[in-house]
């Protein structure tokens, strides 16, 4: 599966994708959200792992982006060290489709990832 991971924490981004490709996963990573809009246009990944807090564009932005640029439907996955309820409520209602906070465990990601795969 090919799967973008957009973060701004380098520690974090190069920790997901060492487990992800761990996993077996094609992995693509940027650390700013438009940055991450041009590459979901060319890579057209079947899975987006997002930061929420994000330079130039957050992942809230993605969310409604991704929504409305892409003929097929790519799950995305939101990762926030925030956990209000009305910021996990938005990001559903804009068409998240799963929700981690940081801190999680790598076996956590593995399993929620392995749950959009075709």
């Amino acid at each position: 599966m090919k799967i973008l991971v957009a973060d701004d924490d380098l520690l974090m981004l190069k920790t997901l994708e060492f487990r992800l490709k761990k996993d077996g996963h094609t992995v693509f990573t940027t650390r700013d959200g438009r940055e991450a809009l041009e590459q979901i246009e060319q890579i057209r990944p079947d899975l987006i792992i997002t930061d929420l807090m994000m330079p130039f564009t957050s992942g809230m932005e993605i969310i409604g982006s991704v929504r409305q640029m892409t003929g097929k439907r790519i799950p995305v996955i939101i990762l926030s060290a925030m956990g209000q309820e009305n910021v996990v409520l938005e990001a559903f209602q804009l068409g998240a489709d799963d929700y981690i906070t940081k801190p999680f465990s790598p076996n956590e990601l593995s399993v929620r990832v392995r749950r959009f795969m075709v």
